[in-house]
């Protein structure tokens, strides 16, 4: 305990300054022990300051994104007003994955990782959706160019990182094949039939669908993702928990309390604000990026990788943290969970947005992204088989994804 009492002992009343060798108020053998007790206290006290300081300020930031954004939105922006959007876009990023953290640890796993991943995906939704209705040459393959690269920063970004850390760290990285598999089937489909089919059908000419057949690929997209989300959360969802090295379920982390349902839900609010910051100010600042890519001489598909990367740089850090913390599954969650997000409410909205937007809607991918998509389903498959990987599998997957930027780079 921390009594101030404590301190005050051995030395005697109304004594002031050290006390004297041998004569009143001398220390006696038990001083010590106060001495180191009072201490503890200090660091306690600091310690609990840090903490207070911390939880302050994860929640100013996201209001500060947030009027930040409606200060600048649809304005051009200075060199020195893009520094400060960018240093609150990190702020916003990490007080989002920590406010999803906090959100998953009330609820537990696969609903923590879940709402993360359907909260980002539906705010770029809307990004996307008010972008295309902006009109321009650029927004035909506006869909296709970010559901492709958020599919492959998810499935070979972040599933390579998560893969390497967890196995140098501990050795392998162990998951639940039966869980990450049906993830990967369900991303595999939701690709191949989105952003795959419309190259080759014949209905329209160009990589396009028609009405019935983009209403068809809707239609697909939301019943495939609401099963999965049901198999995920309900009739199968010990297949989606972290195991042990031995293969057992840890249904819960026991080693913390909980937060209250209060701060779960004051966190929620405060994730929602954060992912909102994060996704509109790096539209904010993708003028400037895009200045910057032309002023390099790099191709245009550059700048909606690196917007995606921004925005999905919440659930980057924090898979990342869960792979570190051994607990792969987690991460595979979030990856692959984005991935499906991204793909299975992304199509379904620019379906329907078709219906007022004027203009063609690209879906179908060029020659070279569809041998991209096809040697990361292969590779994937291979990996997540075993239930098991090892540093050589993060980086085959991560090989992946630098040859996807390399040929946005250079085509």
């Amino acid at each position: 305990m921390c009594d101030p009492a404590a301190r005050t002992q051995g030395r005697a009343p109304g004594a002031h300054g050290p006390p004297r060798p041998g004569g009143a108020g001398a220390v006696p053998p038990e001083a010590d022990g106060n001495a180191v007790a009072g201490g503890l206290c200090n660091d306690r006290s600091m310690i609990a300051r840090l903490a207070n300081w911390t939880g302050q300020w994860t929640a100013v930031v996201p209001v500060l994104a947030i009027v930040l954004l409606v200060l600048t939105w649809g304005r051009a922006l200075p060199v020195a007003v893009v520094v400060v959007v960018t240093l609150v876009l990190a702020g916003a990023v990490l007080a989002a994955v920590h406010h999803a953290e906090v959100v998953a640890h009330r609820v537990g796993e696969p609903f923590g990782s879940l709402v993360l991943a359907v909260a980002v995906t539906v705010i770029e939704v809307a990004l996307i959706v008010t972008l295309m209705a902006d009109g321009g040459d650029k927004s035909a393959t506006l869909a296709r160019d970010t559901v492709f690269a958020a599919v492959m920063i998810t499935c070979n970004g972040v599933v390579g990182l998560c893969l390497l850390a967890a196995s140098l760290r501990h050795g392998t990285a162990v998951f639940n094949a039966e869980g990450t598999g049906a993830a990967l089937a369900t991303v595999a489909t939701l690709a191949t039939l989105s952003l795959v089919l419309p190259t080759f059908t014949t209905s329209k000419p160009g990589p396009e669908f028609s009405g019935v057949q983009l209403a068809f690929a809707a239609l697909s997209s939301l019943i495939l993702y609401g099963l999965f989300v049901a198999t995920q959360t309900v009739r199968h969802r010990d297949y989606f928990l972290p195991i042990t090295r031995q293969g057992e379920v840890i249904a819960s982390d026991d080693h913390a309390l909980a937060p209250s349902a209060r701060t779960a839900w004051i966190s929620l609010g405060l994730l929602g604000l954060a992912l909102v910051g994060v996704v509109g100010l790096a539209k904010g600042v993708s003028p400037t990026i895009e200045s910057g890519v032309a002023a390099a001489g790099l191709h245009q598909a550059v700048v909606g990788v690196i917007i995606a990367l921004l925005v999905l740089l919440p659930e980057t850090i924090a898979a990342l943290r869960s792979a570190r913390r051994d607990r792969v599954q987690t991460s595979l969650n979030l990856a692959l969970g984005s991935a499906m997000a991204s793909i299975g409410l992304t199509i379904p909205a620019v379906a329907l947005a078709s219906v007022w937007l004027s203009g063609p809607l690209v879906l179908g991918l060029s020659a070279t992204h569809m041998v991209l998509l096809a040697l990361t389903v292969v590779v994937a498959s291979l990996t997540v088989v075993p239930g098991r990987a090892t540093p050589l599998q993060g980086g085959v997957h991560l090989v992946i994804f630098a040859a996807y930027l390399e040929l946005a780079i250079s085509p």
